[in-house]
């Protein structure tokens, strides 16, 4: 299968369990977020929530598009760390998997809600800096572009969590009369019905979009691991033939000759002469050739390769102030380049499927060391309806927003800091634990830079191993 050696396969298959080992930690670690409120609340029975809320994680894999799932891809840039030695990308996804694992493992055994989505980034981050520190590195092993975006998000939305929650609660007071949902939950009793609906409905919409966000994070990684190891198999889309990429090809190249180079300054220059250097490429890997078993399958990555070198450099250029182009032309530009991102901004459905059923499997297990922290620790009251309603709203939406605009988000540290923020509402900051608090904001701290060091080592020892 793929024309790999046995034992690389197997290494291969090692890759992918560890992948959805990942996702299943992922589903225990992080989706007892989701079912904290409506267990602590007596909502729902906890068999019957963790059960609703994997549906939804199921569903929310398949609906929510591959818009995080390449900004994790394109944090580390694969092109320019595989080369023809397989055990290279082996030694790659497999530090930044182990590396993930280990720390979220840690964290849910003391009961801490840290953050798979930091744990994964660090990972990514670790290997990438760890390869930029070996003699062949060609360059930027880390795309800080992309890893800058991402940070933005991920250290935002906490912040406007715990802010918007203070809001929602503030709402919740001057306009429900009904007191009772303020108070502590009765411990068999279950809420009154319409909180009790709110609950639910909340639980279902943080369920969704967790796994619409964290499962495509799943879907990323699986897709380095795949383009990592067998580039030649899935550097592009199976299901596209490359040939079509020739008419979009000829649009780029159009709009980069209205380009005035005397405009230009030397920087943009020697931009536009690499453009120049990649759509040649592409030409010659065309040339003469009319049907797809005319082209060699090892060139499916140096199509990747040159794509995505192009559209990051055109890009770049046409941002710059120097360079003067039509608003048709820029719309050509955009239209063509879309097209072409279609071919390496994918993932198969065995793979959705594969990280839907790992995320929902994980759900279902592990959850109760998370729900106790959410319920009864963050602050020194116990959970009441209104905190539990507002705080799974807010966080919802935090997350449907990111995944809307293909930013990864925390579900852990956006309904912590909901949580955090719902107990100051209603008794100010006294009312936090600031031990637990401590803990999960050093959780929160440590998680980067900790699983970066530790996948960047990993990575370094894998190579050296794996040669």
């Amino acid at each position: 299968m793929f024309g790999l050696e046995p034992h690389v396969l197997l290494l291969l298959g090692v890759c992918l369990l560890a992948a959805c080992a990942f996702e299943f930690v992922n589903g225990f670690h992080d989706t007892a977020n989701a079912v904290a409120t409506v267990i602590y609340t007596n909502t729902l029975r906890p068999w019957v929530a963790v059960v609703w809320s994997a549906f939804w994680n199921f569903i929310g894999v398949f609906a929510g598009g591959i818009g995080v799932a390449m900004g994790i891809v394109y944090l580390l840039p694969v092109e320019s760390l595989v080369d023809t030695n397989v055990y290279h990308g082996i030694a790659m996804v497999g530090a930044l998997i182990l590396g993930a694992i280990i720390w979220n493992v840690g964290t849910w055994y003391y009961g801490i809600p840290a953050s798979s989505s930091h744990a994964l980034i660090g990972s990514i981050l670790g290997v990438g800096i760890a390869f930029s520190l070996l003699p062949e590195s060609r360059g930027a092993a880390v795309n800080w572009g992309k890893a800058g975006e991402t940070g933005l998000a991920l250290l935002v939305g906490p912040l406007l969590g715990f802010a918007f929650t203070i809001g929602m609660m503030f709402l919740f007071k001057r306009f429900v009369p009904n007191k009772a949902i303020f108070k502590e939950p009765h411990k068999r009793k279950p809420p009154p019905l319409w909180i009790r609906l709110m609950l639910i409905v909340t639980c279902t919409l943080v369920s969704f979009f967790h796994g619409s966000n964290d499962g495509q994070k799943g879907v990323g990684l699986v897709m380095l691991i795949l383009i990592g190891i067998v580039p030649s198999y899935f550097a592009l889309d199976q299901s596209k033939n490359p040939l079509d990429l020739r008419e979009s090809l000829a649009q780029v190249e159009y709009v980069m000759t209205r380009v005035n180079r005397n405009e230009l300054s030397p920087a943009d220059t020697k931009m536009l002469a690499e453009i120049q250097i990649q759509t040649n490429d592409l030409d010659r890997i065309f040339a003469n050739t009319t049907n797809i078993e005319d082209l060699p399958r090892q060139t499916r990555f140096e199509i990747r390769r040159d794509i995505l070198l192009i559209a990051n450099r055109a890009k770049k250029l046409l941002g710059s102030e120097k360079v003067s182009l039509s608003t048709q032309d820029r719309k050509t530009y955009d239209a063509s380049i879309a097209d072409m991102r279609t071919f390496t901004d994918y993932a198969p459905w065995w793979v959705l499927l594969m990280v839907s059923v790992s995320l929902a499997m994980g759900t279902m297990i592990g959850w109760q060391r998370i729900v106790k922290t959410i319920g009864e620790r963050i602050g020194k009251e116990h959970l009441s309806y209104a905190q539990g309603a507002s705080s799974e709203l807010v966080t919802a939406a935090m997350i449907g927003v990111s995944t809307q605009f293909g930013l990864p988000a925390s579900t852990t540290h956006v309904l912590t800091s909901s949580i955090a923020g719902s107990m100051v509402a209603s008794r100010g900051v006294k009312n936090i634990n600031p031990g637990m608090v401590r803990n999960i904001a050093l959780a929160w701290v440590l998680t980067l830079p900790v699983t970066m060091v530790l996948s960047g080592l990993l990575f370094l020892l894998f190579r050296a191993i794996l040669g």
